[in-house]
């Protein structure tokens, strides 16, 4: 799916500034393999389980991204401040957010490293907005996500923001990554 067909409905689930890979998943959670289907939704489960309560679904706190009996979360759109997925370079962090249900974060800024692995691993799409969404959005809100006119759309409060272009982002996410991408573009000989 080409940017300009890629438009993303959903749910609002609101962090604070500088986010790390530590919050997104916890080091005790990294044990379970990512390649047994059994162990993989774990890491779904364990998503953003080390921020802070109180800054967990903002503005209010106290709302967990996957409810303790689930393996996925109700939202699937984040939105974050500025410096998300600031820490450690595992690709651990975004993966749990896909395995979670989401497809997309939107933020004023990301550390670079999140940001390459959330596309080259084709596990969520990082947008990047002009303001900082996380101000004025609230967790629970109906968003709409229009990449062809670069805009998000919170339906709820009947609000529109722009968000910057995702260039060939957006396909490398959608072919699974940037392996993957590559091997459609005819950039990697493909093995019968």
């Amino acid at each position: 799916m080409s940017e300009q067909n890629n438009t993303i409905k959903g749910k609002a689930f609101v962090l604070g500034k500088n986010i790390d890979t530590d919050q997104i998943i916890p080091a005790e959670h990294l044990v379970y393999s990512l390649d047994d289907p059994e162990e993989r939704k774990f890491y779904g489960r364990y998503a953003l389980s080390g921020v802070p309560e109180e800054q967990s679904g903002l503005p209010e706190g106290g709302i967990p991204l996957v409810e303790d009996d689930a393996f996925e979360s109700e939202f699937n759109i984040i939105v974050g401040g500025t410096n998300f997925g600031c820490g450690s370079s595992r690709e651990h962090a975004p993966a749990s957010l896909d395995i979670a249900g989401v497809e997309a974060i939107i933020a004023p800024t990301f550390a670079r490293i999140f940001y390459r692995n959330s596309v080259d691993g084709g596990f969520v799409i990082p947008y990047e907005s002009l303001n900082d969404l996380s101000q004025e959005v609230h967790t629970g809100d109906e968003l709409e996500i229009d990449a062809k006119n670069r805009t998000v759309m919170n339906k709820t409060q009947n609000k529109e923001y722009d968000i910057r272009p995702l260039g060939s982002v957006a396909d490398i996410v959608n072919a699974g990554g940037i392996f993957e991408f590559a091997r459609k573009e005819g950039m990697i000989d493909v093995k019968n």
